[in-house]
């Protein structure tokens, strides 16, 4: 499988070992940075060049790692096409794909260790989506994510001044 990986300096050691092991179970990895944890870099300019290679269909899934990995998702979830998910335990990432087709794992670089990382990681890669019933929801957020329900900024409070 072709994978995009990304990852702010707060995540970059977590980032580093789960590409390490997702290359040894023969999957190809695009790397698309941070390449060092020293320096301070935004996080969104990681999802969104990783949402933006899932969304293109270039690469099958994504993997973002930031401090919690919820910056991570909230970002990478802008993107149509995307189902970006922040774990924290195996049976969040089992279940953000047998129900969401989650095509995006956020992990939180402070908050898990290497081996917790890979052990979520694992579980999320070999999961398969449901389908069914589930599959009906999943088109749902895809709709949302086309368009089909307005401009956001003119949600109340989009503009900060809600």
């Amino acid at each position: 499988m072709r994978i995009a990986a990304g990852a702010d300096h707060a995540g970059f050691a977590v980032k580093q070992a789960v590409v390490r092991h997702l290359r040894a179970q023969g999957h190809e990895v695009v790397d698309l940075g941070t390449s060092d944890a020293g320096t301070s870099v935004d996080y969104p300019d990681f999802a969104h060049a990783v949402a933006e290679a899932v969304a293109a269909r270039d690469v099958e899934r994504g993997v973002l790692v930031c401090g919690t990995g919820l910056g991570m998702c909230m970002a990478a979830n802008r993107h149509a096409r995307v189902r970006a998910a922040d774990c924290t335990t195996p049976h969040l990432a089992e279940m953000s794909r047998r129900h969401n087709d989650a095509n995006v794992l956020c992990l939180g670089g402070r908050l898990l260790s290497e081996d917790e990382a890979w052990a979520i990681t694992e579980v999320w890669m070999a999961t398969p989506f449901d389908g069914g019933r589930h599959a009906r929801r999943v088109a749902a957020i895809e709709r949302v994510g086309a368009g089909d329900c307005g401009d956001p900024a003119d949600l109340e409070g989009a503009d900060g001044s809600g």
